[in-house]
């Protein structure tokens, strides 16, 4: 069966991630193909369904943006193991030829549902339901977790960027510190990034590309004023960088050179950008150089080890920049050493919740105190304009005055529907973040958002822990 008849090819008119090169089938954990194989060569292999959901928010803050559904699905697509992945696995595995040729003809052929890119996810929601056969389901727990948890962590860092900077711009400077520059950039302009430093992302996405100059380049140069001059010769908009040497010094040259050039060659200056020092006393200096000198319409930029907490502290303290260039706190979601608040990873997990058939006993549970999980098919239903969230089961009537969460992606390996282009997800998610609720919006909120678990979810989980718990104690007296 070809993949268009499949339903796995995405329509090329629809925003996807870069293609991936080649077969993603061997990006996971090796205990998930063991663990594959073992289920296979033991027969279990009926439906499962596993949730993906975190544990808590990151950065210590009230909220996760959703990110990353469309790279999960190319993930998804590209899941197939060719000749050459084969071999390997047949060199270095002890697997039956059997399991080999099951693994080659292997393709994804279950559902999905999934919280839109974009959408407000709280902790113990799922963002992914994945039902499949159980070994299918389960060798693709990494690669997920991988796509779904950089991503939304990256573009919650990036909301919250945004949020602290109170409508002044933010820009992607990550790709030489992002440890994935595609999805660090996609994420980054999902959650309120005006643009990225990334040429190669900024084609692939149609994000606007951003950028100023090197130090290097200015270094080059026997003095600033040369290298300016050059710089507001070559580009008709230009950006300056002036914290090489002297910023007092730097931006009175930056403006000699910006009125000779609008003379001489219509050029405009439109940013000087500051990478060090004391940010805010320089950007209020330089604001008022500039102001004197009648460009108030030049936008003072700052970047250098920028955070959501530091930009606040300026933004505060009356520093008046007009935008923010971040890196590394981006790219790679740190949060705050100095509001110990770090970050780095979002701790997304995928979690087997239901195994086999319509009954009850088909739910599964892990048992282990705060990481206990919640079993059996579930929705998310959001109540009011974030009153409060529910959790129940499928098979419960919907609440009043809520919407269901989750929906469908994938059935029977097919698309359900069209994925909403980049700019779609944008809105969607700056429209979601203006509907939350101030408290929330802050960088440490004093109380969590309620998620609530109804009583037939509580029930069956009560009966679940029940049942598994009388489990393990009959396994241990047998032991």
């Amino acid at each position: 069966m070809t993949d268009a008849a499949r339903g796995l090819v995405p329509d090329p008119d629809e925003e996807q991630a870069p293609p991936v090169a080649g077969s993603t089938a061997l990006w996971t954990d090796l205990y998930h193909v063991d663990a594959a194989y073992i289920a296979w060569k033991s027969g279990q292999n009926e439906d499962a369904t596993f949730d993906l959901y975190t544990r808590a928010n990151p950065f210590g803050g009230g909220f996760m943006l959703v990110a990353g559904l469309a790279p999960a699905l190319e993930y998804l697509h590209a899941f197939r193991y060719t000749d050459d992945d084969l071999a390997w696995l047949e060199r270095n595995r002890s697997y039956e030829p059997a399991f080999l040729d099951t693994l080659r003809d292997l393709r994804f052929s279950g559902e999905i549902m999934a919280m839109a890119e974009g959408e407000i996810v709280f902790p113990n929601e799922p963002l992914l339901r994945v039902t499949a056969p159980f070994p299918e389901a389960l060798i693709l727990e990494s690669g997920l977790l991988r796509v779904i948890g950089v991503s939304t962590l990256i573009a919650t860092k990036a909301a919250r960027l945004s949020l602290a900077a109170r409508g002044r711009s933010i820009s992607d400077f990550a790709f030489r510190r992002a440890h994935d520059p595609f999805l660090a950039a996609r994420s980054a302009h999902i959650g309120g990034g005006e643009s990225t430093s990334f040429v190669a992302a900024a084609r692939a996405y149609d994000i606007p590309a951003a950028g100023t100059i090197p130090h290097a380049l200015v270094q080059a140069f026997l003095n600033e004023g040369a290298a300016f001059r050059a710089v507001a010769e070559a580009l008709p908009r230009y950006s300056l960088l002036i914290d090489t040497y002297d910023v007092a010094a730097a931006i009175r040259t930056a403006i000699r050179v910006a009125r000779d050039a609008e003379v001489r060659y219509g050029h405009t200056l439109v940013a000087v950008r500051l990478d060090s020092g004391d940010l805010a006393a320089d950007s209020r200096f330089v604001r008022g150089v500039l102001d004197e000198a009648g460009m108030p319409d030049v936008k003072v930029l700052v970047s250098g080890d920028i955070d959501e907490f530091r930009i606040a502290a300026l933004l505060d303290g009356g520093a008046p920049v007009d935008g923010f260039g971040v890196g590394g706190n981006l790219g790679v979601g740190l949060g705050s050493v100095a509001s110990g608040h770090i970050g780095g990873v979002i701790g997304a997990v995928y979690k087997l919740v239901w195994y086999g058939g319509l009954a009850e006993t088909s739910a599964r549970i892990k048992l282990a105190g705060a990481k206990s999980t919640l079993p059996g098919k579930k929705q998310v239903w959001r109540v009011g304009a974030f009153g409060r969230d529910l959790l129940q089961l499928d098979n419960e009537p919907a609440p009043e005055s809520a919407r269901p969460l989750l929906e469908p992606v994938l059935r029977d390996g097919r698309f359900v529907a069209g994925l909403p282009d980049l700019a779609a997800i944008r809105a969607r998610a700056a429209a979601s973040l203006a509907a939350l609720p101030s408290a929330l919006r802050q960088l440490t909120p004093d109380e969590p958002y309620p998620v609530v678990v109804s009583d037939g979810l509580q029930r069956l989980r009560d009966e679940t822990m029940t049942r598994f718990r009388a489990s393990a104690g009959e396994t241990r007296g047998a032991e």
